[in-house]
């Protein structure tokens, strides 16, 4: 007999066979779970269709450190902060930038599916300002348009999930405010590219708008602070608009 097959025994305290069994995998849902480890800490599970996903909540998913730093971006950061002038990325870079995207959109789609919206935003963030990284230093427009093409998308995740926060806490206002500054990084994203034309028949614009005035007419909200200072703005109503910066720094600090 084959000595690996001799040796198969000695890994049955390594096999999952009923792990996956107990959780079946299903096409079309989000199958995700916060577990509790041996050690304590708790991990976000999430059941794809060759086993299971583990990551961790806080930091990088896969828990690493790389190069002593919470994340990839953070180590890019310190990379760019100390040689800003000699900088410039790599093919290691770039691969590892890959990784870190991966690992932070399997999460972000967790956080959402487990309703855990602030946690859902911080990832986003941490994803758009990767996204911004490679902006800054990427020599190669395709490998940088394997990324960019996707920002409309986090955007949208972004906006979603910090409205649906704002609902959590009572406050449809600022959902309305959260889902139009989420609408104005998806106009700025369309005039980098120089694709306005586009941007009314997005279908991610047209779900944060239709959201947006679901939100209005559920929770009976009219134009918000924010949105009376826009247009105090454009119409160059300067007095108004001052009133309007009053009220919002008042109710901020409430």
């Amino acid at each position: 007999m084959n000595e690996s097959w001799r040796n198969l025994s000695l890994d049955q305290d390594k096999d999952i066979d009923h792990v996956l069994a107990a959780w079946p995998y299903k096409p079309s849902a989000v199958q995700v779970r916060i577990i509790r480890t041996v050690q304590g800490r708790q991990v976000m599970q999430m059941r794809v269709d060759l086993g299971i996903l583990q990551m961790e909540l806080q930091g990088r998913p896969d828990g690493t450190r790389p190069g002593g730093a919470a994340t990839y971006l953070d180590h890019l950061l310190a990379l760019e902060f100390h040689d800003p002038h000699h900088f410039e990325l790599t093919e290691e870079h770039c691969e590892e930038i890959d990784r870190e995207f991966e690992q932070f959109y399997h999460r972000r789609i967790g956080f959402l599916a487990l309703n855990l919206y602030e946690q859902a935003v911080e990832d986003a963030d941490h994803t758009l300002a990767l996204m911004d990284f490679c902006r800054r230093w990427a020599r190669d427009p395709q490998w940088l348009w394997s990324h960019e093409q996707y920002r409309p998308f986090v955007v949208f995740h972004r906006a979603q999930a910090a409205a649906l926060a704002a609902l959590d806490r009572n406050e449809p206002e600022e959902a309305i405010n959260r889902l139009n500054q989420g609408l104005e990084q998806m106009a700025e994203f369309f005039a980098h590219y120089d694709a306005e034309e586009h941007f009314e028949e997005d279908e991610l614009v047209q779900r944060l708008q239709e959201l947006r005035e679901t939100i209005r007419q559920d929770f009976h909200v009219g134009k918000t602070l924010a949105e009376q200072l826009s247009e105090a703005i454009a119409a160059e109503e300067y007095e108004r608009a001052a009133r309007l910066r009053d009220q919002l720094r008042r109710r901020k600090q409430q």
